[in-house]
């Protein structure tokens, strides 16, 4: 039985400059704010510290609706393979747990590596009472390390005498998944049933994520479990994903890199929906606040990974408007978020328009140069393709604020889009340099 828990308003501290959908309200927790799911943080042993969380365990009540988005990287990790299958192949289906471990990819190894995979499934299937089809896996780590079995009984096992569903718990499983990330990452907001035509219902959407370097998701290292108590069956589950992830995870970049692992896993208990509610259908009032909220959720994870991207000191908001098309829009505003000139700008709090020109100009999208605005900050920096007078020193007074905010306008068209990124600081390579060590 789902523990009682009250759930608190909360206001996100990443929440900034995040607007906030109409009858979404930001709440406490996480991946066990959602009624009907469980989850634990432990050591297990893949990483030889011991007071280093290295395993995670989220878990339902019951059998649910699942969904998931994988990495298109060739070089896709055995688990990844594995989850598919478990998928029936196409993504979407039932599950009843989730198990990630950190500190080993379980990538570039072969036929041992999907067997681990598969043998991690069967035991975590023993100790929750499940199939092993009904579990879901992933991991994270150094690429091209055998993943050891050994972990799995220990870990299996303090993980489900402590799996519980209090925010602390799932706290802890948002730890075990961390990396070379410096914060654990979290979400949850409510939203009213009585708006949708189910009264006296709240549903709840939370989940956690990793991810701080090798981040350019497409899928869509990183790795996210989402948890809703609303009922959405597995078909329509996968459909709200695919669309909240394109908005969310796939618009943020630290490196460019796509990782061997990216996985985001969506489950739905149901269990805050009386026994004879229908699934949500699409089309519906109740579906349609459910992708606001999943799409909250989700863009709010996508913007704490970009804010603690490897080394950085600063999330950076890319903005670009006025394109052809939606494919120029990401095309240049991808470019500039990835530019490395424009990033270390950034952390020299050098207000350079000219790197961010140079960048939307080998983009590959489709403008006339004496059509584009650019601002930093609210400052304008760039008319018509031409530069314009601005205080220095008021720019270096923006640039202290935890949030860099990069306008453009191409002045081609009506598509337009955001892209999340981050600075560059000495501190990255340092962190890449020593990875494996």
């Amino acid at each position: 039985m789902q523990e009682e828990q009250t759930i608190q308003p909360l206001r996100d501290p990443a929440n900034v400059g995040q607007p906030l959908p109409e009858g979404i309200t930001p709440v406490a927790g996480g991946v066990t704010a959602a009624a009907g799911f469980k989850a634990a943080g432990v050591h297990a042993g893949f990483r030889p510290q011991p007071e280093r969380l290295d395993f995670a365990l989220v878990v339902a009540d019951q059998p649910c609706s699942a969904a998931a988005t994988f990495t298109q990287n060739v070089f896709c990790a055995a688990p990844v393979t594995v989850s598919r299958e478990h998928l029936d192949g196409v993504s979407y289906g039932t599950a009843r747990a989730v198990i990630i471990n950190s500190g080993n990819a379980n990538a570039a190894t072969g036929a041992v590596g999907l067997q681990a995979a598969e043998q991690s499934a069967r035991m975590a299937a023993e100790a929750v009472g499940c199939t092993a089809n009904e579990v879901l896996v992933a991991s994270t780590g150094v690429i091209g390390q055998h993943l050891p079995l050994e972990p799995f009984g220990p870990g299996l096992q303090l993980a489900t005498a402590a799996a519980a569903a209090t925010p602390e718990a799932g706290h802890s499983a948002a730890r075990a998944i961390m990396t070379t990330d410096t914060v654990p990452k979290e979400c949850a907001v409510t939203f009213e049933g009585e708006s949708v035509g189910l009264p006296g219902c709240t549903f709840t959407v939370g989940g956690m994520a990793k991810g701080s370097g090798m981040i350019m998701p497409n899928m869509a290292t990183m790795i996210s479990v989402i948890t809703t108590d609303a009922p959405v069956g597995a078909y329509a589950l996968h459909e709200a994903l695919i669309s909240a992830v394109q908005a969310s995870f796939n618009k943020i970049t630290v490196d460019s890199d796509t990782s061997t692992n990216d996985t985001c896993f969506a489950l739905a208990s149901g269990a805050a929906a009386p026994g004879n509610t229908e699934a949500f259908a699409p089309e519906t009032p109740a579906y349609q606040r459910f992708c606001e909220a999943l799409r909250y959720v989700c863009t709010n994870l996508a913007r704490q990974q970009a804010q603690d991207g490897e080394g950085a000191t600063r999330l950076v908001t890319v903005n670009l408007s006025g394109a052809a098309t939606p494919e120029d829009a990401d095309l240049a505003a991808r470019t500039v978020a990835n530019s490395p000139l424009v990033k270390t700008a950034i952390y020299g709090h050098d207000c350079n328009w000219g790197r961010i020109a140079g960048a939307v100009g080998r983009s590959g999208a489709r403008f006339e140069q004496l059509q584009v605005d650019i601002d930093i900050m609210g400052l304008p920096v760039c008319r018509g393709g031409l530069t314009v007078p601005f205080s220095e020193e008021e720019a270096l007074r923006r640039f202290e604020d935890p949030e860099i905010v990069i306008d453009i306008n191409l002045g081609a068209g009506d598509a337009a889009t955001t892209v999340w990124t981050c600075d560059f600081s000495h501190d990255y390579v340092t962190i890449n340099g020593d990875y494996r060590t």
